[in-house]
């Protein structure tokens, strides 16, 4: 696949734009999930000098928050629609201890507002960015030291897709269209960190009515293969809006 060129299309250096072009104190960090192989993903950026970060970016003056976000995230992943959610502002004044940036008004104090997306891994092609030489998918209980406050950031992005489940149906966006129960099982499991009764759970999902049995079962496996689902949309959509009010 062609790499895109970022849509900030920079040809000079971030400190030389001035403020004509983004505005100032104001950032966005992506704490964007993947589900692969049974594990919870998090792409994160590897600056050309070493140091890795959240995929993230500044707002244009003709931008709302929300189209900043959306915009950095479609660098990142190639996708348009993305589950994505605005879930804290990150303002400690000492937050970027040990700045990269030494002059210009990058140099001063950024306010970064946090964004959590989620994909599903296999329609996401990783791009760096100019300042960047890697793109990556880490387990998100194995990442590496991060910049500034931004191993603070996923871990609240983290707790908060955990806290979204007593609320919102989870999946949709990171699962396959066709799925089994198992994976699904094993994707609320890994989100939220501990195992969960297999009867229980396959009786909870079934009474929320959002998913639909097909008459497959998954190839390749043992004889007695488990059977397909897939998400009702409409279903979906509108446990979504109206929320679940239950605990796991």
């Amino acid at each position: 696949m062609a790499k895109r060129k970022s849509e900030f299309g920079l040809k000079r250096p971030f400190h030389e734009l001035g403020e004509s072009m983004f505005l100032p104190h104001l950032s966005v960090d992506c704490v964007i999930f993947g589900f692969h192989e049974g594990s919870l993903k998090v792409l994160l950026l590897q600056w050309k000098d070493g140091p890795w970060c959240l995929p993230g970016g500044f707002v244009k003056h003709e931008e709302s928050i929300d189209r900043s976000a959306i915009r950095i995230l479609k660098e990142r992943t190639g996708l348009d629609a993305i589950f994505l959610k605005q879930f804290h502002t990150f303002g400690d004044p000492d937050r970027e201890k040990g700045k990269r940036f030494k002059k210009g008004w990058i140099s001063k104090r950024f306010v970064t507002v946090g964004y959590y997306a989620l994909v599903e891994y296999s329609k996401v092609f990783p791009q760096p960015d100019q300042l960047s030489s890697a793109c990556v998918w880490w387990d998100v209980q194995s990442i590496p030291d991060l910049i500034y406050d931004h191993k603070q950031i996923v871990a609240l992005a983290l707790n908060t897709l955990r806290l979204s489940l007593n609320d919102h149906p989870v999946g949709y966006n990171l699962l396959p269209s066709k799925f089994t129960m198992p994976e699904l099982l094993r994707l609320y499991e890994t989100i939220l960190g501990q195992e969960l009764d297999r009867r229980n759970f396959q009786k909870r999902m079934l009474s929320l009515d959002i998913l639909i049995k097909l008459n497959e079962r998954k190839t390749g496996g043992a004889h007695k293969a488990p059977f397909l689902y897939r998400f009702d949309k409409k279903k979906y959509d509108r446990a979504m809006k109206q929320g679940l009010n239950q605990s796991w």
